[in-house]
């Protein structure tokens, strides 16, 4: 079973995405802010990330380039989910080191397909 680590602020996106994940046999863990994140990432060690973009204490787009920059979690898979669907943001998260990007209001099968094409890059590699 696959462990996503899912970094987000809003207590609503973050229970109903996390149970619907867990539907599909998924493993989560549940970090409320980037410092969490950060933090849960190391111990945790997910398969996967999933990373809001405005979060408190630190900013997802600050602890996406800390995980990417650091041994230990640079390898882990991490899709940003964000609601800045702004022309070049996906180009910006990619830039700060994302695998992926996926916009809010969050689309379950298009979600499903991203997480299960990096967690196949993952093995893969």
């Amino acid at each position: 079973m696959a462990r996503i680590l899912m970094v987000e602020d809003n207590e609503m996106n973050r229970d109903a995405l996390s149970r619907r994940l867990e539907r599909r046999g998924y493993e989560v863990v549940l970090a409320v802010d980037g410092k969490q994140g950060l933090t849960l990432a190391r111990s945790a060690q997910p398969d996967l990330i999933l990373m809001d973009l405005s979060l408190p204490e630190i900013d997802g787009w600050e602890a996406t380039r800390y995980l990417k920059a650091a041994s230990a979690t640079a390898q882990i898979p991490l899709i940003v989910l964000s609601s800045h669907a702004m022309a070049g943001d996906r180009e910006k998260a990619l830039e700060a080191g994302c695998d992926d990007f996926d916009t809010k209001p969050i689309e379950l099968s298009r979600l499903l397909e991203k997480i299960a094409a990096q967690l196949q890059k993952r093995i893969s590699a």
